[in-house]
């Protein structure tokens, strides 16, 4: 039997490193949304032009993505539950439908960019547009790498080890989720 990297097997901070460095990552992650966000409703509040520009978002397609990312956040707690319980092989499974669920978020946004580019509304065509596809870009970018990471995880609970991975790539999904939770009614909603 050989033995484990001493990082996946102390503790710090009372907390297993694993799991304290995706902390770590998702701190880092929420001063970057922040700060895009946080200049989005400044500028917003500045330039009352927006609401004319933001009232060509799809609400319905924003909602569907967000029932979408929240039904995948369920596949991952339920996958999380399976890892505590020992089983790998479901584990595995449910994080292979929270994939799905990523992979139909991201399908959705490609139909709902295609719509919007090819009706002019690009990332050129004013502040509020730019500021949409580099939030929305930027989001869709985190959610294929946790599907990515996601898809690593899951071959290795499929086998039973690692298990302790599930809950890691589950945090960083919630995050994910977390952050759309903020997009969508800034983006969608407050037109």
């Amino acid at each position: 039997m050989s033995a484990r990297p001493i990082a996946t097997t102390r503790t710090a901070a009372g907390m297993p490193t694993p799991r304290l460095a995706v902390w770590w990552v998702i701190a880092s992650e929420i001063v970057i949304f922040g700060g895009l966000l946080g200049s989005y409703i400044m500028h917003r509040i500045a330039h009352g032009r927006w609401a004319d520009h933001a009232a060509s978002t799809n609400t319905a397609i924003g909602a569907t993505n967000t029932f979408v990312l929240l039904t995948s956040s369920l596949f991952a707690v339920l996958a999380h539950q399976a890892a505590e319980k020992g089983d790998g092989k479901k584990a595995a499974r449910l994080l292979y439908m929270t994939t799905a669920g990523g992979l139909t978020f991201v399908c959705i946004k490609a139909f709902e960019w295609h719509h919007e580019i090819t009706h002019g509304m690009t990332i050129s065509a004013n502040s509020f547009w730019s500021f949409y596809y580099t939030a929305a870009g930027i989001h869709a970018l985190h959610v294929i790498a946790g599907m990515i990471i996601m898809l690593f995880v899951a071959q290795t609970a499929k086998k039973n080890m690692e298990l302790h991975r599930v809950e890691i790539i589950g945090i960083y999904w919630h995050f994910v989720d977390v952050v759309w939770i903020f997009l969508f009614p800034l983006l969608y909603i407050a037109k």
